[in-house]
């Protein structure tokens, strides 16, 4: 009844579009919700809009399963709590709705919540009038029952509130005791110790054996597992390099000056001899000016396909870039000699994009690789080593960001030192890498107890 597509919107006659993810229900779009996400689109990631539209899809199709509930908070918090237990009947197994929806994690079921409150508080600030009930409303129909939700949740403020206290606030003006609450379920607290680190005893052996298919080397991929293992880039974050990031000693080819991922809009164009303006100068801009005057392209955060890779907002060193720091400094160096190799492949190729890494054998050849490619490349590689697969062994990609950064632990960097060469804004965001593993609380208890034993056997 409700689909969840991927769209171009158009604004006027220029040609230019925003994609989002949007809604189409029996009687249209849902616009309420385009507009909401056409006025976050240039902010917030795709992943965030597919689940916005999720969050959406699940209360409309709750509501429509219940149409004879008019209580309107009593179906807010009906709805709530189906998100946490499901809809089947316990005894018999049944779902006499058809919702057939199984219980969700206490942070799933937040998040549903929490993405549904920043809508209606949204469509309530920007839309006062036309969120109360309104006979003469224009929406469609499936627009009107969303608009009745956002002023129901304004006047009760009730719905799924965003803070989630146990009791209001009184030094809350916005609060109401009168008003109704509706509580997201508390979620267990876990540890983040011993986070997933690839191995780093087995790096080399995946490098040269993993990525190596019938006795052929995977450049590309052992260039882009470098980056990832030896830097201690995000997993994304490599997809946005182009060839001319990779800088060269001009004085001695065999040096390795810096590898440099640019913010993918923001960031500097390259020096391109074939982007020129009217006076035959070379063009300066930035990357989201270049993608699109020079091949017709978006920055890959912003594109809703598969093509598309994320981008966390990282530290940027200057101009808009981050560089490769190398640790161990011997993985620089091996970066040079492969690049090298990968160049020497890629010269058969016809690109139509400036992005460094490419399709060799899959259509279109010359086109962009892609982060899912990559990961089920880095499984299939991992296999050949005869590693087990997940994320709570460190053997996805991101464990080798974790690997770099408990590499630098151990090696007693400073943190304002780990803070810089991991680009993350701020120091707390390496405290998963300097979170002791079992092991070592365990063995730090071990020298506890020793050191306790030996004092009393001084004090007798």
């Amino acid at each position: 009844m409700f689909v969840s597509l991927r769209c171009r919107v158009f604004f006027d006659e220029t040609g230019v579009f925003t994609e989002i993810q949007v809604i189409y229900t029996p009687t249209g779009w849902l616009m309420p919700l385009v507009e909401y996400l056409l006025a976050h689109s240039h902010t917030r990631s795709r992943n965030w809009m597919v689940k916005v539209c999720h969050a959406m899809r699940l209360f409309l199709e709750y509501m429509v399963a219940n149409p004879n509930e008019k209580r309107t908070y009593q179906l807010f918090q009906n709805f709530a709590q189906r998100l946490y237990t499901g809809t089947f009947n316990r005894q018999t197994g049944l779902d006499p709705s058809w919702l057939c929806w199984k219980p969700r994690s206490p942070s799933e079921a937040g998040r549903i919540i929490c993405n549904l409150t920043n809508f209606w508080r949204w469509w309530n600030a920007l839309h006062p009038a036309a969120a109360e009930v309104n006979p003469l409303y224009a929406g469609s129909g499936y627009d009107q029952l969303v608009s009745e939700a956002a002023y129901q949740y304004r006047r009760d403020r009730a719905f799924l509130g965003h803070t989630w206290k146990p009791h209001l606030d009184p030094s809350d003006s916005t609060s109401s005791t009168g008003g109704h609450l509706v509580q997201a379920r508390r979620k267990n607290r876990v540890g983040t110790s011993n986070p997933p680190a690839f191995p780093d005893e087995r790096f080399m052996e995946l490098l040269t054996e993993g990525f190596v298919v019938g006795g052929r080397p995977n450049f590309r991929d052992m260039l882009i597992t470098l980056l990832l293992h030896g830097a201690g880039f995000r997993y994304s974050e490599p997809f946005h390099l182009y060839l001319t990031d990779v800088l060269i000693n001009p004085k001695n080819p065999k040096q390795l000056l810096e590898v440099r991922i640019h913010q993918p809009s923001d960031g500097d164009a390259p020096e391109d001899p074939t982007w020129l303006d009217e006076r035959g100068n070379l063009r300066r801009g930035n990357r989201t000016t270049y993608l699109a005057e020079r091949f017709g392209l978006a920055p890959r955060n912003l594109l809703l396909d598969g093509r598309r890779a994320g981008w966390k907002g990282s530290l940027l060193d200057e101009n808009s870039y981050m560089r490769a720091y190398w640790f161990i400094p011997k993985f620089g160096e091996v970066f040079l000699t492969l690049w090298y190799r990968y160049m020497e492949q890629l010269a058969q190729l016809d690109r139509s994009h400036p992005f460094a890494w490419v399709n060799f054998t899959q259509e279109p050849k010359g086109g962009m690789y892609t982060m899912g490619q990559y990961r089920r490349a880095h499984t299939r590689a991992c296999q050949r080593i005869g590693l087990v697969i997940g994320k709570e062994v460190g053997t996805t990609p991101h464990g080798h960001r974790h690997a770099y950064g408990r590499r630098l632990v151990a090696g007693d960097f400073q943190p304002s030192e780990i803070k810089m060469f991991m680009h993350h804004h701020l120091l707390e965001s390496q405290g998963v890498y300097t979170t002791p593993t079992p092991k070592q609380v365990m063995d730090a208890l071990a020298e506890g107890a020793e050191r306790l034993h030996q004092m009393y056997r001084r004090d007798l």
